[in-house]
């Protein structure tokens, strides 16, 4: 496990080409993102995904959330409606995961089997340029495991991991991030929207732009 400390107010890019390589290797990475810490790998490599079961201690039928670059590789990686688009473009890029219909080329161990996928577009310089880079889509899971702490203190991520027989091959360390609920996630595989966690972005201003409600004024 290796720990490479980044300053995130400067440039970035000298440090991609190593940590696209841990990637394409199919190795997984502890990243910042606008919200928390993840835990990343290649989303549509199976045996990178296991990996990521491994180190977080999980079960495999829990379904893990993926990041994209921007809405094109949404359209290649789910289901999404016509017109649904632009109303996530008014979310989009930000701290809101929705869940929809995926495409195969989203392994099943990615989502435990499920027939579904919990996407978004992080705002998030860092992330941007490293989706850009490796060309793939990454899992976006919370770097913290169950019981240790929140995802936003580095110092308790990498403590979680000593000793433990599976590891990241690679840390991120940008620091202390700001104080940050995880993403809100909201349910787009049925007629109806649901909202199944609130998180940084208020349920009501997603149900805002997913359902606005019908100006119902008379014209004359």
């Amino acid at each position: 496990m290796k720990v490479i400390p980044i300053n995130l107010k400067k440039e970035c890019r000298g440090l991609l080409p190593e940590v696209v390589e841990v990637l394409k290797k199919g190795g997984s990475i502890v990243y910042p993102t606008d919200t928390l810490y993840a835990l990343g790998a290649n989303a549509c490599n199976p045996v990178a995904v296991e990996f990521i079961y491994r180190i977080k201690r999980s079960v495999m039928n829990i379904a893990l959330p993926i990041i994209a670059k921007n809405m094109n590789w949404v359209r290649e990686l789910v289901f999404m409606p016509p017109k649904l688009e632009p109303k996530l473009a008014k979310l989009w890029p930000g701290a809101v995961t929705v869940i929809l219909p995926k495409k195969n080329i989203i392994p099943s161990i990615t989502v435990g089997g499920r027939r579904t996928v919990g996407i978004r577009i992080p705002n998030f310089e860092f992330t941007d340029r490293l989706l850009g880079r490796f060309g793939y889509p990454l899992t976006g899971t919370s770097a913290s495991l169950s019981g240790f702490g929140d995802a936003n203190d580095i110092t308790k991520i990498i403590s979680q991991f000593e000793g433990a027989v599976w590891k990241p091959d690679l840390i991120i360390d940008a620091g202390r991030l700001p104080a940050s609920l995880p993403s809100t996630i909201v349910d787009l595989s049925n007629i109806k929207p649901r909202i199944l966690r609130q998180g940084t972005v208020r349920a009501e201003r997603v149900m805002e732009i997913l359902e606005p409600k019908e100006d119902n004024r008379n014209i004359n």
